[in-house]
């Protein structure tokens, strides 16, 4: 495969066939904003169980020619992760995303994959807004953020970290990307 194709399908994340491979991205030290350097192949297994089994959190594995190539959650920041840390609107949709090590970094990967990852999300007509709350330090995903659209709305206090708090609707997505959303 040439790596200019940067074409993406989703799946859910199953925690028993994918559990060995998410412990090997999720515990990378490139990874060290996902929280989980220390936990072993059982303990990121149940995580992604607990997140299959609720309702208002979902894993899903980006596949790049079938093949397993990023992960990205969504959740409904009206019931986890910013409970209580800012207003929720209607239409709001919370996402995370990882792409793992590669021994041979494919210029503009992140960048597919972050788009992807929105497409995806206002695939769903409801969507309105993206809502993300990447660690302070995480410069990388700030400047990934702000390409797409995202705009910092402040900081904000989780009990993991300190957040840069910051929205995308989908317009603002459209004008900052050209991709139809």
């Amino acid at each position: 495969m040439n790596g200019t194709d940067m074409t993406f399908t989703f799946r859910p994340v199953d925690p028993l066939k994918d559990g060995r491979l998410l412990h090997s991205w999720v515990t990378h030290p490139k990874a060290s904003f996902w929280m989980m350097q220390d936990a072993g192949p059982e303990e990121v297994e149940r995580a992604y169980t607990e997140i299959a089994a609720d309702e208002h959190h979902h894993a899903l594995l980006g596949l790049r020619a079938g093949e397993p190539a990023f992960l990205m959650e969504r959740y409904d920041p009206a019931h986890r992760e910013l409970v209580g840390l800012y207003e929720a609107q209607p239409g709001d949709i919370g996402m995370h995303f990882l792409t793992p090590p590669t021994g041979t970094p494919v210029r503009g990967f992140t960048r597919a994959v972050i788009t992807a990852v929105m497409v995806h999300l206002f695939e769903d007509p409801a969507v309105e807004r993206v809502v993300v709350e990447p660690d302070v330090r995480n410069t990388a995903v700030h400047a990934l953020n702000e390409a797409v659209g995202f705009v910092p709305a402040r900081e904000i206090r989780t009990p993991e970290k300190t957040a840069l708090l910051s929205f995308c609707t989908r317009e603002r997505f459209v004008a900052a990307t050209g991709v139809a959303a």
